[in-house]
């Protein structure tokens, strides 16, 4: 294998690599946040596990091995790619693809792979209907309605007659109805409107006699803060990953950090007091100092704006990053840490000792959220799977 290999399944053995920049994907802790998660959801309440945007940057194929050893009932993906992915690694789970599905010349795939696309205009719906009576089969389909976060989805307001015409095609089989959240991590009063109108709009497809199997809102914000949201499928991801989906999640769940991201010192130099280190001399030493480098960079997913604010771990204790993050290698001061040397493991993401650096304060020095910190990290960093 190369070095950029990565784990494909919890039984794989360790991919080979020789850059020291490594992630440690942690099985126990990724089972236990599927277990929390489950118990927050009554027993006729199913999970759709989403393993989008390759696992959110863990790997799609061991995450979701793990989904379905738990007992997930679906796979949610972000393309035709990846639920092919799936299926040729041998997984028979049902896939429910939840981008909309354009330009539509990808159809043929989701009936010879049994793929379950999202369905959000009337156009996509006829194209895959005449699909289906060419090839004499019947496509289970997910009907998408935007309740108010304004992306994909055909509107709540004229959401039923779009319902009925899809009810009536002959090749479509209306599996599920489902719709998005906009903020159901910071505002209660707005995700309420949106489970209101689309539950009424359920009610209102049931009166006309369609009731699809799977009924679907939460994300896992909601499947932990909103019982009302639950339907009879809930959505969990960021939370199956072990970060709290918003921020008093940790009264109501207690999730554990999946992933370390690791690095070692390559190079250790000692500097005397007003050097500058890195790309445009953002940073110029105060005093002697001791500076380490690791070999970890912007284009390995550690974000540039760490620069002169973010912090590693080392020897359980916290180094600053200093001057520019560059592509391959990242700089720290180590003058307060005794006995650093060449070779020393840095978490730069993690625990390490008693300390911990989650994706939600990298994310906060990175000025964004720890979806991106996590979907960020770059696939030429190896994944290993740990019990």
């Amino acid at each position: 294998m190369t070095a950029a290999a990565t784990v494909t399944s919890p039984h794989q053995t360790t991919p080979s690599f020789y850059r020291p920049c490594w992630i440690e994907i942690h099985e126990k802790a990724l089972r236990h946040n599927w277990k929390s998660l489950r118990h927050l959801a009554s027993k006729d309440v199913r999970f759709l596990t989403v393993v989008k945007a390759n696992g959110y940057g863990l790997g799609i194929l061991p995450v979701s091995s793990i989904a379905v050893e738990e007992g997930s009932d679906y796979l949610g993906v972000s393309s035709v790619e990846e639920g092919l992915q799936l299926r040729k690694a041998g997984f028979k789970i049902p896939i429910l693809i939840l981008g909309s599905l354009f330009p539509f010349h990808s159809f043929s795939l989701l009936f010879d792979y049994k793929l379950t696309p999202t369905v959000a205009s009337l156009a996509a719906a006829h194209a895959l209907d005449e699909i289906a009576d060419k090839k004499g089969k019947k496509l289970p389909i997910h009907l998408k309605v935007d309740s108010g976060f304004g992306r994909i989805g055909v509107s709540v307001k004229n959401a039923l007659p779009f319902i009925q015409k899809v009810a009536r095609m002959n090749g479509l089989e209306l599996e599920g109805l489902y719709t998005h959240f906009a903020s159901s991590d910071v505002d209660p009063l707005y995700t309420h409107e949106q489970t209101s109108a689309f539950i009424a709009l359920v009610q209102a497809a049931n009166k006309e006699g369609i009731r699809p199997r799977w009924i679907h809102m939460a994300n896992s914000a909601a499947l932990v803060r909103y019982p009302e949201t639950h339907g009879n499928l809930v959505r969990p991801g960021i939370a199956f990953y072990g970060v709290n989906p918003y921020a008093e999640a940790g009264s109501k769940i207690k999730l554990e950090p999946v992933l370390t991201w690791k690095s070692r010192i390559i190079f250790l130099k000692t500097v005397p007091k007003g050097t500058s280190v890195s790309y445009a001399r953002t940073w110029t030493a105060r005093r002697e100092s001791r500076i380490a480098t690791l070999a970890a960079g912007y284009a390995d997913g550690l974000p540039r704006l760490l620069t002169n604010i973010g912090e590693v771990l080392l020897k359980g204790k916290r180094a600053a990053i200093i001057g520019r993050v560059t592509m391959d290698m990242t700089m720290v001061d180590v003058t307060d840490i005794e006995h650093a040397r060449v070779g020393d493991e840095v978490v730069l993401l993690g625990k390490q000792g008693s300390d911990v650096i989650t994706p939600l304060e990298m994310a906060a020095w990175a000025q964004t959220n720890a979806y991106e910190i996590l979907c960020g990290i770059a696939p030429r960093v190896p994944r290993i799977l740990k019990p």
